[in-house]
């Protein structure tokens, strides 16, 4: 379908004046002439699509791509049009526009030196990807980037520090990081907190899972003013932003990007401290640090090293000035995206690979059996399970080994519940020294290099056939840390040379398979324990 509009305008009809961020949705008219500034800077613009425009891209930046003006600015003719099911992405005359999916409506771009304006619509059907490729990016779109999952939350300067001019600019920068992280279902989801005398949330994660909804929402925040007060906004956006009901997601890096333009009225160190309890990486973006003459007026001048997750220049951003940060989009969108770098995310229940070695031997029994996978779920459900999470893997053995499932093969709790549930008795001898030489090399090879801390649970009922020294050895050197856990007639012997020292507090034994729901919440917490030693 192509729109065609050839009816005149009168002559002699007076422009309306726009800013440079002024948008085709703010129109209230179905057809306009406007006058746009000079010197509007070309990264300040949003514009999406090409030849016909999504409407809540700026008609100035839509004007100077479609080469209708220059940055001198000018007089354009804007013209609305039906929404379309998408917005190609075209760089021209410095800009480059973005890609969107599915607007309510559109409008187009012309000089007004002509009596009519010329013909703008749709691109031809050759130009458009076939049905199929539509549909599959429409769900990426939706989908958005799963290489970043991510809860964060911007807080954003709203002091009087900053001023109403650098604010906007802010919005805008931050408006820009929203677009470039490719928001979505399954991949990043963001929130915004403004920091001014008191906070003030400004929406939560749950609120948006769109790029075009936060856009809006960002240029929908009023400037505040008051007080710096970024300590006391952060301390609230660590305790109470990042909630169940408010949209967090289990297992995901939480990530709070705190903007500050100068430098905070209040202390920021205790909030920072919060922060990192709760698993929340800090970014700091300072903007505009204070000069020599500047820093008498300063609470504390190493306010950055001490808010953020850790002082080693990873979770430090400095930009120079709010004006032309473009350039600083990407490499700050790079740092939110390595979760590997998430240092304050690793807590005992997201960061622990934990495989548990089963004893299948005939002396266990069908009955006391399905008590032990009673137990390993009640230890998984303890933790946060997930693709960048905490990973459960099972092993099961009598004189021979089998792999019941891996670390890589469930990545959600629900599964991993599942497939405990569906582990079937083997019945057999007991060797325990080679099941675990067996789980060492098959199961925890594989990861060894990964970021998540090893653990091994051994769970037997009796004597090993074989030596369980040595192995247990090879284990501990290779970085896993073992707990064994005895029941009816297992040695205590062979279960303090399975364990990791500390022995005592590594080893735990039961008469009888119902006394293994006891043990549960010491395993969890020595799990935990460990965690946190291995941090220190």
């Amino acid at each position: 379908m192509i729109y065609a509009v050839t009816k005149s305008l009168k002559s002699g009809c007076t422009p309306t004046t726009i800013t440079c961020l002024t948008r085709g949705v703010d129109l209230r008219k179905e057809r306009a002439d406007v006058l746009c500034p000079a010197g509007c800077p070309l990264w300040q613009f949003y514009v999406f699509g090409n030849v016909v425009y999504a409407s809540l891209s700026s008609i100035c930046g839509a004007a100077i791509h479609r080469g209708v003006i220059t940055s001198a600015g000018g007089a354009v003719r804007v013209q609305t049009l039906p929404g379309q099911e998408n917005y190609s992405a075209v760089y021209a005359n410095g800009i480059q526009s973005q890609v969107l999916t599915r607007w309510a409506s559109s409008f187009s771009v012309a000089g007004t030196k002509s009596g009519a304006l010329e013909v703008a619509g749709r691109p031809l059907s050759t130009a458009h990807p076939s049905t199929g490729k539509r549909l599959k990016k429409l769900l990426e779109k939706k989908v958005g980037n799963k290489d970043c999952k991510a809860d964060i939350a911007f807080l954003i300067d709203g002091s009087y520090n900053i001023g109403q001019r650098r604010f906007n600019l802010q919005k805008n920068f931050v408006g820009k990081i929203a677009v470039m992280l490719r928001i979505g279902t399954e991949g990043p989801h963001v929130g915004v907190v403004q920091a001014s005398e008191h906070p003030k949330t400004e929406f939560y994660l749950k609120n948006f899972t769109a790029a075009k909804d936060v856009l809006f929402a960002i240029k929908e925040i009023g400037f505040r003013g008051g007080n710096s007060n970024t300590g006391k906004a952060l301390k609230h956006t660590a305790q109470r932003f990042f909630s169940l009901e408010n949209g967090v997601r289990r297992g995901i890096p939480k990530i709070i990007v705190v903007f500050i333009d100068g430098w905070p009225s209040d202390d920021i160190e205790e909030a920072g401290i919060v922060a990192r309890e709760f698993g929340i990486n800090v970014f700091i973006v300072s903007v505009a640090r204070p000069t020599t003459e500047e820093q008498g007026m300063v609470q504390d001048v190493g306010f950055v090293d001490k808010a953020v997750c850790q002082n080693n220049g990873f979770f430090s951003y400095h930009i120079p000035t709010w004006f032309g940060t473009t350039k600083y989009v990407k490499p700050l969108v790079q740092k939110l995206c390595s979760h590997e770098q998430m240092l304050c995310s690793k807590t005992c229940y997201n960061s622990v690979n934990i495989a548990f070695l089963i004893d299948g031997s005939s002396s266990v029994g069908d009955s006391n059996f399905r008590l032990v996978l009673e137990f390993i779920s009640n230890v998984a459900k303890a933790f946060e399970i997930s693709d960048i999470g905490s990973k459960i893997a099972a092993v099961q053995f009598t004189y021979d080994q089998r792999i019941e499932f891996s670390f890589t093969d469930y990545t959600t709790k629900e599964k991993v519940l599942s497939a405990v549930r569906g582990i079937r008795y083997m019945s057999g001898g007991t060797a325990t020294g080679d099941a675990i030489s067996f789980t060492t090399r098959n199961v925890f090879g594989p990861v060894r290099e990964g970021p998540n801390k090893n653990f091994l649970v051994v769970l037997t009922d009796g004597q090993s056939y074989d030596d369980v020294r040595g192995p247990a050895a090879a284990a501990h050197k290779a970085g896993i840390t073992v707990f064994s856990i005895g029941v009816a007639w297992a040695p205590l012997d062979d279960l303090k040379d399975m364990a990791s020292e500390p022995r005592e507090s590594h080893n735990f034994f039961t008469r009888e398979f119902t006394g293994l729901e006891q043990i549960v919440p010491d395993v969890v917490r020595g799990i935990c324990r460990d965690f946190l030693n291995s941090k220190q």
